[in-house]
């Protein structure tokens, strides 16, 4: 039975590592964090997805799966690290893959295969991981040592079905490396395996989320167009999207997550002449948040000391996720301005009244930032109660 290490146990490692364990590996999940090393051991996921949960306590994953702090011996090491964006210099913050590197390379012996599943900016296994692993073993990377790079495709909420079903790319620094890595993949992944080099899948992984920051830009551009002219952007955008070949997505109040706001930036780090286009729609992206406070501040501008209740805060529709979210730097903005704002988020842990009626209690407006199903159902189905529970009637909601 060959042995995984997997470095990081969030919403990439964990689940990587519960699926391994369940097609037969003995997998050690690794993570700085004591109280997820112990909720692991305790077969508690700590992460919200039901059908993971089902799996981490078959008898098969309980037997595989351990946790611990630190790492050991394997055959395989897998590397699921965040890798943030450095606010002030706009570029990559390597520290969490480069302590991840280091803390494996005393376990490393000749034939073992290095994956690094973090999102990271394009020659960074070449320029970085390779001499890292190459000057502290002194074994070559690419004959002793194989290294592959296999970005994380998955959907917060949603992960079971997409770790297992997507498509996967798998790019290593030779052949040998990337054989080596399908035949890891392969024991879960429904999906097709593409076979490339790590440089392409570096760049892959930035391509497909920078392909929709740059599309959800363009059609927040198409909102204000449409604004301007009095007329519906959803509908406009919902008959173009009758041509064949044309796919226009959502306008918003931003975009948020970990990965679509971030993952441009990576790509102008190595090529700033040639990303233009890409930047612009970071600044068109980046600005929506203002535009939207804006348009808050405009409807309430006639009411003395309004009491605004923000509905939504995660980062999109129907997930608890609260990274990089737009709406929470709406609420900022108008809090910096004075304004009295609360919200109301059912999925969020904290951010809680008890129904949308209590949500709208002395509220002059409700602003809906998160269209969260279960909100645009409150809504609908309490209608008359909502109005009720108001001081105002102004219900604000964005491009319908």
């Amino acid at each position: 039975m060959k042995t995984i290490v997997v470095i990081g146990t969030g919403y990439v490692g964990l689940p990587a590592a519960i699926l391994l364990a369940k097609a037969g590996y003995r997998v050690i999940g690794v993570d700085i964090d004591e109280k997820i090393v112990e909720a692991i051991n305790n077969g508690v996921l700590h992460i919200d997805e039901a059908e993971l949960q089902k799996l981490m306590i078959e008898p098969e994953v309980r037997k595989n799966l351990i946790a611990r702090k630190e790492p050991c011996k394997a055959d395989i090491f897998i590397i699921a690290v965040p890798t943030p964006l450095d606010d002030r210099k706009k570029i990559c913050d390597m520290s969490f893959v480069i302590s991840a590197i280091e803390s494996i390379i005393p376990y490393i012996a000749k034939g073992n295969l290095v994956i690094v599943e973090s999102t990271i900016p394009p020659l960074t296994c070449r320029d970085v991981i390779t001499p890292m692993l190459e000057k502290a073993t002194g074994l070559k990377v690419g004959g002793e040592i194989l290294l592959c790079h296999c970005p994380e495709r998955i959907l917060p909420g949603d992960i079971f079905k997409e770790i297992i079903n997507n498509d996967r790319i798998i790019g290593g620094v030779n052949y040998e490396s990337s054989e080596a890595a399908r035949e890891i993949y392969a024991s879960f992944v429904k999906g097709n395996l593409y076979l490339t080099d790590d440089v392409t899948a570096e760049l892959c992984k930035l391509m497909e989320n920078t392909y929709r920051d740059v599309n959800i830009a363009l059609s927040n551009e198409f909102a204000a167009v449409a604004e301007g002219l009095g007329i519906s952007v959803k509908e406009a955008i919902e008959l173009s999207n009758k041509h064949p070949r044309v796919n226009i997505l959502s306008p918003g109040i931003g975009v948020g997550g970990h990965c679509i706001p971030i993952d441009p930036w990576f790509i102008k780090e190595v090529d700033p002449e040639n990303t233009t286009l890409i930047m612009t729609a970071r600044k068109i992206n980046d600005g929506m948040p203002a535009k939207i406070a804006a348009k808050i501040r405009k409807a309430v501008k006639d009411i003395a000391k309004p009491k605004i209740v923000a509905l939504g805060a995660s980062y999109k529709p129907n997930t608890y996720d609260l990274r990089e979210s737009p709406a929470l730097e709406v609420i900022k903005m108008l809090r910096e301005d004075g304004y009295d704002v609360t919200h109301y988020d059912p999925l969020v842990e904290g951010m809680e009244y008890h129904s949308i009626e209590e949500a709208a209690d002395g509220a002059d407006c409700l602003v809906l930032l998160v269209e969260h199903s279960k909100i645009l159902n409150d809504l609908e189905e309490h209608k008359e109660q909502v109005k009720q529970k108001m001081r105002g009637d102004l219900i604000l909601r964005f491009y319908h």
